[in-house]
């Protein structure tokens, strides 16, 4: 029987192909900078139709394989939106382990590949109209929810959780005490840190330089948060001037600070938003890698919002998304 399976992770600006073996060591990965963004751009999949083909087919080629090797090929992600490859209809929250199992699709893609593609649904909060007195409860993920299956399987242990998924886009995911996914809330935080490093008045401040796990520091990161609780994101990062200009003249520590203060509204957003509950018995957990992981489990444990605050640590070269993967695929009976 054919021992190999690959997962591939659509995102906004690229894709991802992994081949695993039967132990669930990671073979080969490939990637290709295009995403469905390019889509978006193009006003057509062509681009990232041919990113998948072609990654799918060196990841085989590099590891002397053929598709008859192949047992199972699965797929989550922007991937499977209206802008990705297939558009899989979201699912609505509250969703677990098997019913995004249950909702999973086999699509045959001659274009790209022989064998079917098993591509894993999105979750969206709410199933009603969205108006002027309800939109903020609502948001929406792609390749978060697989994320998170991982994350429930070696975290939960009966209460509720928020998982914190950093990137571009942050993302904070709420699981109930039965491990159902019962919405999410997504910040763009990331991307602000970005405009906000590379083009304003302060990337002279900071030197067009991010905060690097080696130079990360935690005192100057919550000055930069603390202020912006207290004043304002704008207000804060005008001050990171005035502190460059007469008090602190490395670019890092000012680096340190900006970062406090571009994540100090998702804070505000997790205790104040309709889309995800927060309690003190609810228990949170961070994802990602240094030094957003360490950033943000500095903020929140000195809030004190909750009882416990940990960190996800993923097995050596096997991601939270494709151990969710692999769920999924162990709950379809594909594996």
């Amino acid at each position: 029987m054919s021992s190999y399976i690959i997962t591939i992770d659509g995102g906004t600006t690229n894709t991802r192909c992994v081949l695993w073996d039967e132990a669930r060591h990671k073979v080969s990965e490939r990637q290709r900078d295009v995403g469905v963004r390019n889509t978006a751009i193009d006003g057509n999949n062509s681009r990232l139709k041919a990113a998948v083909r072609d990654c799918l087919e060196e990841l085989l080629a590099g590891s002397g394989l053929t598709y008859g090797d192949i047992r199972l090929i699965i797929a989550s992600g922007m991937i499977t939106s209206d802008v990705g490859i297939v558009e899989i209809p979201h699912l609505t929250a509250p969703a677990d382990l098997v019913r995004i199992a249950e909702s999973t699709a086999a699509v045959t893609l001659p274009d790209i590949c022989p064998l079917p593609i098993h591509f894993i649904p999105g979750i969206k909060n709410s199933p009603g109209e969205i108006t002027l007195d309800n939109y903020e409860a609502m948001d929406i993920m792609r390749g978060e929810e697989v994320e998170s299956l991982a994350i429930i399987h070696q975290c939960h242990t009966g209460s509720p959780m928020i998982l914190v998924l950093p990137g571009s886009h942050n993302k904070f995911v709420a699981v109930d005490a039965d491990r159902k996914i019962t919405g999410c809330l997504t910040s763009i935080s990331g991307e602000l840190l970005s405009v906000i490093t590379n083009n304003t008045i302060l990337a002279k401040s900071v030197q067009h330089n991010f905060v690097s796990p080696g130079t990360y520091d935690r005192e100057w990161l919550l000055l930069g948060y603390n202020n912006a609780k207290k004043t304002g994101l704008g207000r804060a990062c005008f001050s990171a001037r005035i502190l460059n200009l007469f008090r602190e003249r490395d670019p890092l520590k000012i680096a340190n600070y900006i970062l406090g203060a571009s994540l100090q509204g998702d804070i505000t957003a997790v205790r104040n938003s309709s889309a995800v509950r927060i309690t003190p018995d609810t228990k949170i957990v961070i994802c990602g890698k240094n030094p957003l992981q360490e950033a943000l489990l500095d903020i929140f444990t000195e809030e004190q919002l909750c009882r416990e605050v940990s960190v996800f640590q993923p097995q050596k070269d096997f991601s939270a998304s494709a151990l969710g993967a692999y769920l999924v695929a162990e709950q379809c009976r594909l594996l």
